[in-house]
Parts: C-alpha cells; sequence; structure tokens
C-alpha cells in the first residue's frame, strides 16, 4: 500500500507560500529527503484550514475570470498551481452516497470502485472530512506487457482510509487501490510528480477477482490526432500511421495507428490481414491485442 509518512510539523503556510517552497526543493520521488521535505510542505499546507475555501469563494465571486492557466476546476479535482517544472499542487473532492452529485452522476464519475495504478508519484493528505477508504494492492509492474486480459499477480495490502491530516506517498506503477466513497463529503491535497516522459506510461485498469488487466486508461492526445488525421484520408497521414505501427517506441502509439488504419481499411478481409501482420511485429501487448481484434472479426 502506500507508504504513509509521519510528519510533526504544527506550523501553517499559504498557497502561495506553498507553491514557492516546492518551486525551489521540487519532488522527486526515488530522493528519501526531497519525499520528506515535500510531505512537509503539504503537512504544513494542509493545516492550513482556510486557504481552499477561500479560494473557492474567490473564484465562485469574479465567475472564474481570469484564471489562470495552471489551475483547472473539474467536477472533482482542483489544480491549485505548479510549482517549477516538476510537480503540481492539486484539491480532491470526495463526496458521500449521501451528496446529491454523488446521486446524479453515480459512482463512476468520482473513479469510485475502479481498480487502478497510477504512471506518476503523488504525496496526499486528508484535508477535511473522514476522508475516501481504499481496497490496496500492489503491483509488479516490470513484469506486466499492458494488453486487456493479461495475468497480472496483485498483492493485497488491506483496506484503509485517508483520514484527516494522514500523509501517504502513492508509488507509480505499484499502488493499486479501488478507491470507495468517504462516509461524509472529504478533500485531499495532492502533490503529483510530472514529467515529460509522462505521457508515455500507462496507467491500468485492473480486476483483482480475476487477476487481471481490463483496460489501459491512458489515452494522449496525439494518439487522438493521430486517428483523426487517417479518418480524414490523408495520404501522408496513412503513411505516418503506418511508421508509427512497425516503429514508435510506445507500444500504445503503435497499438493506436494500427487501430487507425483499421477504421480505414476496405472490409473484414483487409482488417484481419493487418492485425495478422501486427501479431508477429514483436511486442507482446501489440500481439495479444491483435489477436483479440482477430477473434472479433472472426466472430470468436
Amino acid at each position: 500500500m502506500p507508504c504513509v509518512l509521519d510528519i510533526v510539523d504544527d506550523a501553517a503556510i499559504s498557497l502561495d507560500e506553498a507553491v514557492a517552497e516546492l518551486a525551489d526543493s521540487g519532488f522527486a520521488p526515488r530522493d528519501g529527503d526531497s519525499v520528506t521535505a515535500a510531505a512537509r510542505v503539504l503537512r504544513r499546507l494542509g493545516n492550513n484550514p482556510d486557504f481552499l475555501g477561500d479560494l473557492i469563494i474567490e473564484e465562485l465571486a469574479r465567475r472564474h475570470r481570469e484564471v489562470p492557466d495552471e489551475n483547472a476546476y473539474g467536477p472533482q479535482a482542483i489544480m491549485l498551481g505548479r510549482a517549477g517544472t516538476d510537480c503540481l499542487l492539486r484539491a480532491n473532492l470526495w463526496p458521500s452516497p449521501a451528496e446529491p452529485m454523488m446521486r446524479s452522476s453515480g459512482a463512476a464519475a468520482f473513479a469510485y470502485g475502479v481498480p487502478h495504478d497510477h504512471n506518476f508519484d503523488f504525496l496526499t493528505v486528508g484535508y477535511f472530512g473522514p476522508g475516501y477508504w481504499s481496497d490496496y494492492y500492489e503491483a509488479d509492474y516490470d513484469a506486466i506487457h499492458g494488453y486487456t486480459g493479461e495475468k497480472v499477480t496483485l498483492r493485497s495490502t488491506g483496506r484503509h482510509r485517508l483520514d484527516l491530516g494522514r500523509i501517504q506517498h502513492y508509488r507509480a506503477h505499484v499502488d493499486v487501490h479501488a478507491q470507495l466513497p468517504a462516509d461524509a463529503l472529504s478533500v485531499s491535497l495532492n502533490i503529483l510528480h510530472t514529467g515529460g516522459a509522462q505521457g508515455w506510461l500507462d496507467q491500468y485498469r485492473f480486476d483483482p477477482a480475476a487477476g487481471e488487466i481490463s483496460g489501459i486508461l491512458t489515452h494522449g492526445a496525439s494518439e487522438a490526432f493521430l486517428h483523426i488525421a487517417v479518418g480524414l484520408g490523408g495520404g501522408e497521414a496513412a503513411d505516418l500511421a503506418h511508421r508509427f505501427a512497425r516503429t514508435h517506441p510506445s507500444d500504445r502509439m503503435r497499438l493506436h495507428a494500427l487501430d487507425a488504419l483499421a477504421s480505414v481499411a476496405g472490409d473484414a478481409a483487409a482488417r484481419d490481414d493487418l492485425w495478422r501482420h501486427a501479431e508477429g511485429a514483436g511486442s507482446r501487448m501489440v500481439a495479444m491485442e491483435a489477436g483479440a481484434r482477430r477473434r472479433v472479426l472472426q466472430g470468436g
């Protein structure tokens, strides 16, 4: 399960101070001292009971006008700011089953009940309310190829709650959890590590009961653009998709390139031929996904 960090510090700081401190020190997940320093910033920001409410009221009063580019608002997440080039500060809302937003949108809108890992490290602290629950597992990422239906070993580490003031370090590709609704509306604060390669690192949805991967959660803009370009029928786009399908270093992009080409293939025989060649393309993930698509085409 995520590492629990026992950081004792009664001081409270503002959001601006937290961003400034993180911009100076950064958050390097593989450096123990850096993790501790970032966790101390999170502890001290979490000790400030007013900053988030004040920020929300301020934004509501000005109707989100002139919101900085690094801030993004959604039904659950509030981006609080970027600190340097390698980390973000974020707040997350966790409704209980009694909340109107939960009753109207359902649990899936808040990622409840979806076992998943993360393709980035992050620190989190329970900031408000009793906190959400999680069923925790650990995965051996190095043994995973990443295709849907792949058998994986998930070691259960129990059910725990992100209690008020509890700080945890979620490790990229190691900690898997299925979040469960909080007993009452809760808020967590996060420090997320970001990097240029993050978009190419896969995040998975798991089925612990079956012991397998049930889907890939990461999708990038480049993949969507490639699908659109190939769908529009341009020869250069088709050439690029063929090149990506053969040589791109990301298996996920190779698969998306093949999907784009299959979407414009003339008939079922042409699609089957495309996927048959992909089965021998040298990637275990692509080969298994290609085989699954051929079985669908063949009615299996």
